[in-house]
C-alpha cells in the first residue's frame, strides 16, 4: 500500500451535515470517496467520520470500496498506520471538495513522491484584497502577487503526516476551480452541473 487518502470534515462543526447534501441524487460524501477511489494510484479510502454522523456516512459510501473510521483524521491514519509502508504517501482531503479532478490529486501524490514532505493544491488570488482597520474602513490594498488560496488533498510524506493541513513550507501544485468546497446555494448549483456533465467533457 503506497497512497492512503483520509476524508474529513474536520473544519466546521456542520460539515458533517454538509457532506451528506444531495447533489446529483448523491450525497456529497459520495462523489468525493467515488472521485478518490477513480485514482488509480490511490490504495486505500478511509473516511474519519464524527461519531454523530458515522451512521449516516457508512449508509452513503455503501457499496464503495472504501472504510469509515469513527473519529478524528488522526484516528483514521493510526487505524491503518501499522500495514502501511514507511515511504507511503497520506492524502488528507476535504469531504466538502467532491469535484477534485484526478489529474490535480496525481500532482499531489508526485510532488511528494519527488521529495517534497507536504503538498497542496492552489489557486491564485483573483480578488483584490483589502486592508481595513479596527473601524472596518479600507486603508490599504494587499499584493495578490504571492497570495493562494488553498485546496485539498494535502500530500503527506508519511514521515510528515499530521491530521491539521498544510504547514507552512508545503510545495504547491495547480489547484483547479472544481474543487471548491460546496457550502453555500451557488456552489451547489456549480456542483449539479459538475456532476451532470459527461465525464470526457471539460467542466466549470
Amino acid at each position: 500500500m503506497n497512497v492512503v487518502a483520509i476524508v474529513t470534515v474536520a473544519h466546521h462543526a456542520a460539515d458533517g451535515e454538509l457532506a451528506l447534501t444531495p447533489v446529483h441524487g448523491e450525497a456529497l460524501l459520495t462523489h468525493t470517496v467515488r472521485g478518490l477511489l477513480d485514482v488509480p494510484e490511490i490504495d486505500l479510502v478511509l473516511v474519519a467520520a464524527p461519531q454523530r454522523c458515522a451512521s449516516s456516512f457508512s449508509e452513503a459510501v455503501r457499496g464503495l470500496a472504501c472504510r469509515v473510521v469513527p473519529g478524528s483524521p488522526g484516528a483514521a491514519f493510526a487505524a491503518v498506520e501499522p500495514a502501511l509502508p514507511r515511504d507511503s504517501v497520506v492524502l488528507l482531503h476535504d469531504a466538502l471538495r467532491a469535484f477534485i479532478p484526478a489529474q490535480t490529486v496525481r500532482d499531489v501524490i508526485s510532488a511528494v513522491r519527488d521529495g517534497a514532505p507536504v503538498a497542496v493544491p492552489v489557486l491564485p488570488m483573483a480578488d483584490t484584497v483589502k486592508v481595513t482597520d479596527a473601524a472596518s474602513l479600507i486603508i490599504g490594498t494587499e499584493d495578490r502577487t504571492r497570495l493562494r488560496t488553498v485546496q485539498t488533498p494535502v500530500g503527506y510524506a508519511f514521515a510528515a503526516f499530521r491530521p491539521d493541513l498544510a504547514p507552512a513550507g508545503a510545495a504547491t501544485v495547480p489547484g483547479h476551480p472544481d474543487a471548491m468546497r460546496v457550502t453555500s446555494e451557488f456552489e451547489l448549483s456549480l456542483a449539479e452541473a459538475i456532476a451532470a456533465a459527461p465525464k470526457h467533457e471539460e467542466t466549470l
